[in-house]
């Protein structure tokens, strides 16, 4: 295997991105030469600083053009939304993009974006790939791997649960909606529901996958479950009464009938302290395979000795995306989707 060394940016430094400079810190395939920050505060920092390890030697700056600028052989893209136009900068500019923000597979709601990206990659000579966690590996890629098992498939069920207040960011709670009142919550659009065709992308990919064509995708009703009693966290409580949980459920049919179902579930507390009194368990991602043998795999983090356990969502998010980087760099010019990229060969996690 090569022993090449990847000259990387870090572009956005959130969650994603800190757990990125991590890694690029530690791997010894990838070398880290630029840093784009949006806060000020964090303007002139070491990188390590911001990533919560040791100085790394490489200062953040919120100057764009200095950093497009930088000789390097990939952009590691994370911010929450794509800017499609900074995106295409960065293409133009002949380097590639890897992204978790974004565009992973085509689809009709981001044909537009698409074909200025793939016009900016020919322009540039350059590569762009979108991955990450889900969308972008657990409702797609790994169904998918899945399916190589499989004699028959019926349905294909993705249920990502997430408890709130013990694995996402303490924003969320405001956000998403927790802590509104049931009827004002479900008479507005949700942030799940205006992220559908996102996940939208992860159930093409199946499809193509499967050689099959998706009829129509719908959105059942949102359901929700109240507070019983406040519910406590670190900046306030969730009231008694309002809501407390909601799962969005999204279908693609295929011929008449459902084939690939989502599910996505978020809970502030356990079956004690909602009502109804749903019982979701532990943040995870678990699908089901309906069908010839009947199939299930489950991907959470790790139980500890001291019984405590975390989910790595954002670790699982970054390094999805990152261990394609030497694929994509080595790759012809030209938007690769994961079909493109094949079976990804992560280089630099086995240290001595």
């Amino acid at each position: 295997m090569s022993d090449k060394t990847y000259r990387v940016i870090q572009w956005m430094t959130g969650d994603v991105g800190q757990a990125g400079i991590r890694h690029f810190a530690a791997c010894p395939t990838f070398d880290l030469v630029g840093v784009l920050v949006h806060s000020k505060d964090k303007v002139g920092k070491d990188a390590g600083e911001i990533a919560g390890i040791e100085p790394i030697g490489v200062i953040a700056t919120d100057d764009v053009g200095a950093v497009v600028a930088t000789d390097a052989d990939c952009v590691f893209y994370t911010p929450i939304i794509m800017d499609v136009a900074t995106v295409c900068r960065l293409l133009r500019s002949g380097k590639n993009v890897v992204t978790t923000a974004g565009f992973f597979h085509p689809t009709e709601d981001f044909r537009a974006a698409g074909d200025q990206i793939r016009a900016a990659c020919t322009e540039g000579g350059a590569s762009f790939h979108g991955g990450g966690i889900h969308p972008g590996y657990a409702g797609d890629v790994l169904p998918l791997t899945l399916a190589r098992v499989m004699s028959r498939i019926d349905t294909i069920r993705l249920y990502e649960v997430v408890e709130v207040l013990k694995d996402a960011p303490l924003d969320h709670i405001d956000w998403m909606g927790f802590g509104k009142d049931k009827e004002a919550f479900l008479s507005e659009p949700t942030i799940l529901g205006l992220g559908l065709p996102y996940f939208a992308q992860s159930m093409h990919m199946l499809a193509d996958g499967l050689g099959v064509a998706i009829d129509e995708i719908t959105a059942a009703e949102v359901d929700v479950a109240v507070a019983v009693e406040d519910i406590a966290h670190d900046e306030g409580a969730i009231a008694r009464g309002t809501v407390a949980a909601q799962r969005h459920q999204w279908t693609a049919w295929v011929d008449g009938r459902p084939l690939i179902v989502f599910h996505a579930i978020y809970v502030t507390g356990g079956p004690d302290l909602l009502e109804p009194a749903w019982d979701w368990g532990a943040t995870r991602y678990r699908i089901v395979i309906d069908g010839d043998p009947p199939t299930e795999l489950t991907m959470q983090g790790l139980r500890q000795p001291d019984g405590t356990m975390s989910h790595p969502g954002y670790p699982w998010t970054a390094m999805g995306a990152i261990n394609a980087i030497p694929e994509v760099c080595d790759a012809p010019a030209g938007w690769l989707t994961h079909f493109d990229v094949g079976l990804v060969m992560p280089r630099g996690l086995v240290r001595k």
